[in-house]
């Protein structure tokens, strides 16, 4: 593939991580070529696909009139995000302009993004739909054209000051510069990486508009499961790692409530009720911390059968303990099953948090054991992590 000339430095790098994205690569290189005549750029592919896409990149490179390369994943982590953070991590420049291999992200707009970078005093460079005559008419219909706007307002309802000055922060088309980025702290779950950028810390934003433009080939990548994945990281990014266990504890508590409610109603003793409710919502709870909570912390820690049967064993422990109590509350304060449980479960959260975070999930042992105060720190670094100051 071309490589650029001996002491000629890239001043913009492009990165477009794809899957599947094939028939897109050709003309996407051509047109992004024509608007970076006068710029010293290159294209990065970060590549994600399952089909001939990374051939596909590799034989239009070789007659492109700029470099171009592709880092293919054979796996992948982080989604779109995270084949971004690694796209930007391996750029030849500090400025890296992220944008879609679909040309729904027109890349006419690359030489305006980037003068607006070199005019400086911004960090942030992000084509918007949604300021100075941009438009979103290239998503599929009405319904996605709603959800869209919904998500957006949303995200900013729930980051007022960080998000302030971004009216699309949703958009997977910008220009950041990465000595502005703390690379290592990120944690990208899913395709929104923009707003796992700009709510990590405050930065200086511009935005430039854009008409969000028709496929040009292939199919959306856009799903139900992946708005299920921009809750999830909505969530974990607002909230933190506390929180998003308080809200799984909570279902959980909701489940386990249910489910006493539903056999004591059936005629089951109230204390088998417990019992089995307990059970249940144990495996279940595990189950989603699992996957949403802890996930980033599994490397480290002990086998997936040793973290359950610590936190079966713990659960049940303190099962054991709190049914005693339930019972004891409603034969003496003459309070319903229902009550006393909710009661309970509430009280019981924040002994979880602190069991799971430092037992369940604690890196493998190496040397002499962890100091207190290490620990104290590392749980109040759990329990604050990440979120708006």
């Amino acid at each position: 593939m071309p490589s650029r000339a001996p002491g000629v430095t890239i001043d913009l790098s492009i990165i477009v991580p794809t899957f599947n994205e094939a028939p897109n690569v050709a003309e996407l290189v051509r047109r992004v070529t024509a608007a970076t005549d006068g710029i010293q750029a290159e294209i990065v592919f970060v590549d994600d696909s399952t089909d001939d896409t990374p051939e596909v990149i590799r034989v239009v490179a070789a007659t492109a009139a700029m470099p171009v390369r592709v880092i293919h994943r054979d796996a992948p982590t982080g989604g779109l995000g995270g084949a971004v953070v690694e796209g930007i991590r391996g750029a030849a420049s500090d400025v890296c302009l992220v944008m879609d291999g679909d040309l729904q992200h027109p890349p006419e707009k690359i030489p305006e993004m980037y003068a607006r970078y070199r005019q400086g005093e911004v960090d942030v460079v992000v084509a918007s739909r949604y300021v100075g005559g941009g438009s979103s008419g290239g998503l599929a219909d009405r319904t996605r054209v709603m959800v869209s706007r919904a998500s957006t307002a949303l995200t900013k309802a729930m980051f007022p000051v960080r998000l302030h000055d971004v009216t699309d922060p949703m958009t997977g088309f910008f220009l950041v510069s990465r000595t502005a980025v703390d690379l290592d702290g990120l944690q990208p779950r899913g395709f929104k990486i923009l707003l796992e950028i700009l709510v990590r810390k405050s930065f200086r934003i511009a935005e430039v508009p854009f008409d969000f433009a028709d496929r040009h080939a292939g199919d959306s990548k856009a799903s139900f499961r992946q708005g299920l994945h921009f809750l999830t990281q909505l969530a974990v990014l607002r909230f933190g790692k506390m929180s998003l266990f308080a809200v799984i504890g909570g279902l959980g508590a909701v489940a386990n409530v249910v489910i006493v409610w539903l056999l004591t109603h059936l005629g089951v003793d109230y204390i088998v009720a417990a019992v089995i409710a307990a059970e249940v919502t144990i495996v279940g709870n595990f189950v989603l911390i699992e996957r949403f909570v802890f996930n980033d912390m599994r490397g480290a820690a002990s086998g997936v059968w040793s973290r359950f049967a610590k936190s079966f064993a713990f659960n049940n422990a303190e099962a054991v303990i709190r049914i005693p109590i339930v019972a004891l509350m409603v034969s003496t304060s003459h309070i319903s099953a229902v009550l006393a449980t909710a009661i309970t479960l509430v009280v019981a959260f924040f002994v979880r948090f602190v069991f799971h975070s430092l037992v369940v999930y604690a890196p493998k042992k190496e040397g002499k054991p962890t100091p207190v105060r290490e620990a104290i720190e590392k749980l109040d670094e759990q329990a604050m992590q990440p979120g708006e100051l």
